[in-house]
């Protein structure tokens, strides 16, 4: 049996995509939009040691496999991926192939996170936040856009690039939080500055952001020091657990919250409520997932709990071992509770779930685009993560498989929300 054979055989009759290997076989079309190459032993060897289709992420990553031409039309094959299941007879043939008595399993790629600690401590949401954050400025930068903003723009049929689109998701976010001159604004995972500098240049706030991440802020910094708007905004490489100068008049969050976990979810909503002011507002957006069906006691457990017993999406281990380590995504419906029972009102939910992966799709043309550059700033091994990750990550967004939503809270005063009837944004 050959190699390509072999693969084909694994993933299904009638093969959307070419399949070529190193020993000169071939399966599938020739003229598919897109092929699997196998360059190397060692992708075989992966495939059949580990478990899912981690194996197959592995050995992309390590360069032992490749995909060339559409990336989108290989993960049309996501099914047949998920369901992957190599049985005992295809392991005796993969041995046969490879030519030895067994299948020690190779080490993961160095990109692997390997965090230590308990889950969510301080230390370790700061290390996590490092394997993700702390790569290049300019790796991000040249993937984000000018705006280096690493969140979910928000488009409309008129909106002519990514820039405006980022820049009309900043405005939405000042619209709903009320936002005016001289209010106190706290941006909770601020990144490298967006949101601040929007807020400050559009509607003259005064803001405080933090991050986890020593590159962001000091890029954060600099460019706030560069827009003339030093004496008016700070970035602090600092824990949200450990802001203790609130009250603030309105806080944000966007792209953070998936981060914070479970068993912080409370902490996390209650300190948000004491940091802002009485009639103050509050701003969640973060990637959610739908809930599993007939899903029970959805309070007891977490999502990744229910993973397991409901089944995961595509590359769920490839997320959390290369993209987000211990990232946890919660049903909306969760995230309302939480945030009401911290103390808010919830007054509006947004999803964007069909701007995401017209965001994430936006991302990957600028990688593609310079794929040299960004081997040059990150590693190749780092660039083909980033390639993949956000390409089943739009994929994931465009079947409902992963959501997304912007949740509006105020603090309420004496019982009053400060809302007009209708406002503008519902």
């Amino acid at each position: 049996m050959a190699v390509a054979e072999f693969f084909a055989g694994l993933l299904g009759d009638d093969l959307p995509i070419e399949i070529r290997s190193y020993d000169g076989s071939r399966a599938g079309p020739s003229d598919a939009a897109a092929a699997v190459v196998i360059r190397s032993p060692h992708a075989l060897r992966r495939l059949v040691t580990a478990p899912d289709e981690l194996g197959l992420a592995r050995a992309y990553v390590s360069g032992e496999l490749d995909l060339e031409g559409d990336i989108f039309a290989v993960l049309a094959l996501e099914d047949r991926l998920v369901e992957l299941r190599i049985t005992r007879a295809q392991i005796v043939d993969a041995v046969k192939l490879l030519g030895v008595r067994g299948l020690k399993p190779l080490a993961p790629p160095p990109e692997e996170a390997r965090l230590h600690g308990r889950r969510h401590s301080k230390a370790r949401d700061a290390a996590a936040i490092a394997h993700h954050y702390d790569v290049s400025n300019d790796f991000y930068r040249l993937v984000l856009g000018p705006s280096l903003t690493y969140s979910c723009a928000v488009w409309s049929e008129r909106t002519p690039d990514l820039e405006a689109a980022q820049a009309a998701k900043y405005e939405l976010v000042c619209t709903k939080l009320g936002l005016e001159s001289g209010m106190r604004l706290l941006d909770i995972g601020c990144g490298w500055g967006g949101m601040l500098l929007h807020a400050a240049e559009h509607h003259g706030v005064h803001g405080v952001g933090v991050t986890l991440s020593q590159q962001q802020a000091d890029l954060a910094a600099k460019r706030i020091g560069d827009a003339g708007l030093g004496d008016r905004v700070e970035v602090r490489c600092q824990d949200y657990r450990d802001i203790r100068d609130g009250p603030f008049d309105a806080i944000s969050s966007i792209g953070m919250f998936e981060h914070v976990g479970w068993l912080e979810l409370t902490r996390y909503f209650t300190r948000c409520a004491e940091l802002v002011a009485p009639g103050g507002r509050f701003l969640n957006h973060g990637i959610s997932e739908p809930p599993p069906p007939k899903m029970p006691n959805a309070a007891a457990r977490t999502f990744s709990e229910l993973r397991q017993r409901f089944g995961r999406g595509l590359s769920h281990d490839f997320f959390d071992r290369y993209i987000f380590p211990d990232g946890e995504l919660h049903e909306v419906g969760t995230v309302v509770s939480g945030i009401q029972q911290a103390g808010f009102e919830v007054r509006h939910v947004e999803s964007l779930r069909e701007h995401y992966p017209r965001t994430l799709r936006a991302w990957l043309r600028n990688l593609e685009g310079d794929w040299d550059t960004a081997v040059a700033e990150a590693g190749e091994a780092r660039a083909r993560v980033w390639r993949l990750y956000m390409a089943v990550a739009a994929v994931g967004f465009e079947s409902n498989r992963t959501q997304i939503h912007q949740v509006l809270a105020v603090k309420p005063a004496d019982g009053r929300s400060g809302f007009p009837l209708r406002p503008s944004f519902s």
